[in-house]
């Protein structure tokens, strides 16, 4: 049965009302009619009155026993339901002159006269709303355009245009029903000590105004996109139970002028009423911008009058005390230094990406709601997920588990889990890609290249997985982790990691004598690492110690900060690092092209080998030899026995760009 609903009602109201007019015996309104009808009620007699209103309605008037003639007539339906007291019938007539010669000629067939009745009649209500209708369409307009407005521009209680300038800040109180705490933040452990620092003299004021201490008046949250600054100042809600005000850095920023300062205004006088309260402003560089850059291009004064007024308010002659701003941006290098200095943001956190450790808590942390196969090893997920974000780890189990009922399975695997971080760093995979077995053969000759030159080479990263299944716009990769405990790059790390990257390319001229334009990833990537080596890091002997790079970001990016000649020496220099790792990677090559034939024949045979494959074909990489005796007392050279042990067969690290096709 359908739900009970009003209208239903109205639509029975209606069709009551309907069949009232069409069947009803009586009806008080005057039919509708013709000339052609009046005209022969005329010649009968049966016609009393007539009466012409504004020269255009006849309204005809019948005599008693015509009434009830066709009252009483049951041949004609429409006569029927004519009244009857008052008009009977009325049409419209073409002109006058024309109504009196047809009423004078029935007027002498019938041998008795009709009377006449001439009125002009106003309509002074119809009139007064045509007038007013013009005005009130505008005045409807304008009412509309203006609510839309200030629901669009200014919001605020009520959401009219007095209230444009208000703050449209987000309270959270220790009352909300979705607190997130400390322990729903896994890492950032430092970050939580400096911030809950500051929630532990919310909460304990008197131990510290006991030694005389005073609460920095602000923390800025800094670091890379998905690190979880946001998340941090939710936890700072749920844990402080104080009032915490919420908004973002684009909320200030107005079409109206004096909009932005008014709303920095009233969110501290909020922020005062409420205090101890914290201000949470998430974004801040839509606001902090630093003031006269760029004045001759695109000079913002709304925005620069916003942060002036911002300045005021957290250090100005009024107080704020019991009022702590935080603020997260990840482009803190264009932020105004006085917003920087102390006394506004005394304390700058840093919250960077997750280590290996703290990436294992953030997957405990968004396994839990995941149906799972048994007990999945966070640890080795955390270590194949190097330089992964929260957010990129959240992705990653929301992945899995959408992999997983794709399969139809009833639970998250761990197969689930790393085809979730090969389709998050490569892409999507596409199996039945068309692909000729010449370039299959191709393929594989350029990722055992790679492989090859990586596994030979001590300072490059360990190879853990090559594969010939593409992958987004790349037909192959070679997957390598990179080893988080080695915080000290050198040169001649840098300068191995070049002769990898060249490797396959190599790899394809020395077998098929010509070079493909698959390399063009590989190439740039190592282009980018030369110049970086000798235009940022100072590693180049010719042009010395001197490091090009503006951490500060106010350099003129139309000039060079070099002149011609260091430009030409540059070149040359970044020239002649790349010719060394050709000469390296091209030795190896050809040192050990029968091995890069069997791995590629095992590659087509199989789509992806890991490790344990690469050993039986190459013997221990450099990489585990030179780990091994970094790890021995007296460190002499291991003997045969002492051989590393094969890497497991799962073990697929991917790094955020893998060497390969593109």
């Amino acid at each position: 049965m359908p739900r009970p609903s009003w209208m239903w009602i109205y639509g029975l109201v209606g069709a009551f009302i309907l069949g009232w007019w069409f069947f009803a015996d009586g009806n008080d309104a005057p039919v509708p009619s013709s000339w052609t009808t009046v005209g022969r009620m005329v010649e009968q007699g049966e016609v009393k009155k007539i009466v012409v209103v504004n020269r255009e309605l006849a309204q005809v008037y019948l005599t008693d026993e015509a009434v009830r003639k066709y009252r009483d007539d049951k041949s004609d339906k429409q006569l029927r339901h004519m009244p009857e007291t008052g008009m009977q019938l009325t049409y419209t007539i073409g002109s006058v002159d024309s109504f009196r010669e047809d009423l004078k000629a029935a007027e002498a067939r019938a041998e008795r006269p009709v009377e006449v009745e001439y009125e002009n009649r106003k309509n002074d209500w119809g009139s007064a709303l045509v007038s007013l209708l013009p005005w009130v369409l505008i005045i409807g307009v304008w009412f509309f355009i203006m609510r839309s407005m200030a629901r669009n521009a200014g919001g605020g209680a009520g959401g009219g245009i007095m209230n444009v300038g208000k703050a449209r800040a987000q309270v959270f109180d220790k009352d909300s029903s979705k607190r997130i705490t400390f322990k729903d933040v896994a890492g950032h452990e430092e970050a939580k000590v400096e911030i809950m620092e500051i929630v532990d003299f919310l909460k304990k004021a008197d131990k510290y105004r006991e030694l005389g201490a005073k609460i920095p008046r602000g923390a800025l949250l800094v670091g890379p996109p998905g690190t979880g600054k946001t998340l941090l100042a939710k936890a700072v809600a749920g844990e402080a139970n104080v009032p915490f005000l919420s908004l973002s850095g684009s909320d200030f920023v107005e079409m109206f002028v004096g909009v932005g300062a008014s709303r920095v205004r009233d969110l501290f006088e909020q922020a005062k009423q409420k205090a101890p309260c914290i201000v949470f402003i998430d974004e801040i560089d839509a606001i902090g911008r630093a003031r006269g850059k760029n004045a001759g291009f695109s000079g913002n004064d709304e925005r620069e009058n916003t942060l002036n007024q911002l300045l005021t308010e957290m250090d100005g002659f009024q107080t704020n005390s019991g009022v702590i701003v935080l603020a997260a941006t990840n482009r803190a290098d264009i932020l105004d230094k006085a917003l920087m200095r102390a006394g506004r943001f005394d304390r700058q956190i840093e919250v960077g990406l997750p280590d290996a450790k703290e990436r294992a808590a953030i997957f405990e942390v968004h396994m839990r709601p995941l149906k799972l196969d048994g007990e999945i090893d966070r640890s080795f997920l955390a270590k194949q997920t190097p330089g992964f974000s929260g957010a990129d780890i959240a992705n990653v189990c929301n992945e899995a588990a959408l992999i997983a009922a794709r399969h139809d399975r009833k639970a998250v695997t761990r197969a689930d889990f790393m085809a979730a971080i090969d389709r998050i760093v490569g892409g999507l995979e596409k199996p039945n890609m068309p692909m000729t077995a010449a370039d299959r053969r191709a393929t594989a000759i350029h990722e055992a290249g790679h492989a090859t030159v990586m596994w030979s080479l001590a300072e490059c990263d360990p190879v853990l997985k090559v594969t010939v299944v593409p992958r987004g716009r790349s037909l192959g990769a070679t997957w390598s982790v990179p080893d988080e405990d080695r915080i000290h790059v050198t040169d001649a790390g840098l300068r191995e990691e070049l002769a990898g990257l060249l490797g396959g390319r190599i790899a394809e001229e020395v077998n098929y004598g010509t070079l493909g334009a698959g390399a063009l990833s590989d190439l740039e990537r190592a282009t980018k690492t030369a110049y970086a080596m000798v235009v940022y890091y100072g590693m180049s002997k010719k042009i010395g110690p001197i490091s090009f790079y503006d951490s500060t970001g106010t350099r003129d990016t139309f000039t060079k900060p070099f002149s011609e000649q260091t430009a030409h020496e540059i070149d040359s220099e970044v020239r002649r690092m790349l010719d060394e790792a050709y000469a390296c990677a091209r030795r190896i090559v050809e040192q050990k092209n029968r091995q890069i034939n069997e791995m590629a024949d095992l590659l087509l045979e199989k789509e992806t080998i890991y490790a344990e494959d690469i050993e039986r074909i190459l013997g221990p990489s450099a990489h585990a030899e030179k780990e091994e005796k970094a790890g021995r007392p007296d460190g002499a050279a291991p003997a045969a026995s002492d051989a590393a042990a094969p890497a497991p067969a799962a073990a697929a690290e991917p790094e955020p760009e893998p060497a390969g096709l593109e």
